[in-house]
């Protein structure tokens, strides 16, 4: 039998990703199931969530069951030079997005923490598109960069509330709100023009950069955009660029995030299956001077995409009565599980079994003939 048949779609998937990961070399980080709270106290905008479960331990301290890995990665780490790449599959505890309760899900991931360089970065995103890709042969991995949104933004000279809600605006792609918000604070038309540029759009990098990269030239620093369009260009012409886009919709807390920030989506999921980026300014808020690129997988999001994968409980259920032999019972099933069917012996069907194929077994003759025959 198939055992790739028993497995559920997040165990199929980390099985798969694990396996990637594993081939560009990356070792298994693991960790315990809990951190002090204070830890994701004094981190709260990096976590999706600010709901998590917390219990006294036997010393007194307030500990939290974790609701995230890189949190974990970057306190406990113990890097002297170098780069150090590492995956992981842990089960966090937070509240799904799916069911709106607390929920035990298995995460899949990568970190690159150290002297990350152009190469490092071209290959966490290569890896988030190969991840996208052998989940689903029907994906996205859409691309933005936070310097280039911050600059276009450093040229409105508005507070800091009016930023934030037009940043809010970027994330939503809410451009008839954002020339509210930007007319209302005194921005310029033309300025305000260039961030709807900047909004709306979206699509692969060959078709997006020639176009925006000459409006954003004297505005965004020449390295940052320089190495954006490298970078996207390089992974245009890789395996992973037909799934690639540019979108500058996607952002995170800026606080946190300095540079590439990426999101992957794939059909049939109606949220983002995998969310990462570059971190620099969480290394910097936890005293670490390296830098540092990731991303995670949330597996609890493909409960949607393969719940119909396991429509059936079973292949084949064989039915028999009080005169079967053991022995003969036991042969038959064998030769359909050999057959790599699953099989279910019974002396009745339940009710609410799913089964392929029902099949009665004729103790006295030794063979099977279809249920409703």
């Amino acid at each position: 039998m198939n055992t790739d048949m028993i497995l559920q779609g997040d165990e199929r998937a980390a099985l798969a990703l694990r396996a990637l990961y594993h081939s560009y070399g990356y070792t298994q980080y693991k960790m315990n199931k809990f951190e002090e709270y204070d830890l994701y106290v004094q981190n709260k905008d990096f976590l999706i969530s600010d709901n998590v479960i917390t219990f006294t331990d036997t010393s007194g301290k307030l500990l939290a069951l974790k609701p995230d890995v890189t949190l974990s990665i970057i306190k406990n780490g113990r890097r002297t030079g170098g780069v150090e790449k590492v995956y992981y599959q842990e089960n966090v505890y937070r509240v799904s997005g799916r069911t709106h309760a607390f929920r035990e899900i298995m995460q899949v991931g990568l970190e690159c923490i150290g002297e990350v360089d152009a190469y490092c970065l071209f290959e966490v995103l290569t890896l988030a598109a190969a991840s996208l890709a052998a989940i689903s042969e029907h994906a996205v991995l859409d691309v933005s960069h936070l310097g280039i949104v911050s600059a276009v933004l450093d040229t409105l000279s508005v507070t800091p509330d009016t930023r934030r809600a037009l940043l809010s605006c970027i994330g939503e792609k809410n451009l008839h709100e954002m020339t509210s918000i930007a007319t209302a604070a005194g921005v310029d038309a033309d300025k305000i023009a260039l961030l709807g540029q900047l909004i709306s759009s979206y699509g692969a990098p060959g078709d997006v950069l020639p176009v925006l990269l000459p409006l954003l030239r004297g505005v965004v620093a020449d390295g940052i955009l320089t190495e954006f369009s490298d970078l996207l260009t390089a992974l245009a012409a890789s395996p992973a660029g037909e799934i690639v886009r540019v979108d500058f919709s996607v952002v995170g807390d800026i606080g946190y995030y300095n540079g590439l920030v990426f999101k992957g989506f794939v059909a049939g999921v109606p949220e983002s299956l995998l969310s990462g980026g570059e971190y620099n300014g969480l290394m910097r808020k936890m005293g670490k001077s390296e830098n540092a690129i990731g991303f995670a997988v949330y597996l609890d999001a493909l409960e949607r995409l393969h719940e119909t994968d396991m429509s059936f409980d079973v292949d084949t259920v064989v039915l028999y009565d009080d005169g079967v032999t053991p022995a003969t019972l036991a042969e038959a099933v064998a030769a359909l599980r050999a057959s790599g069917k699953s099989t279910l012996a019974l002396r009745t069907l339940p009710e609410k079994l799913r089964y392929r194929t029902a099949l009665i077994f004729d103790g006295k003759e030794g063979t099977l003939r279809e249920a409703n025959a």
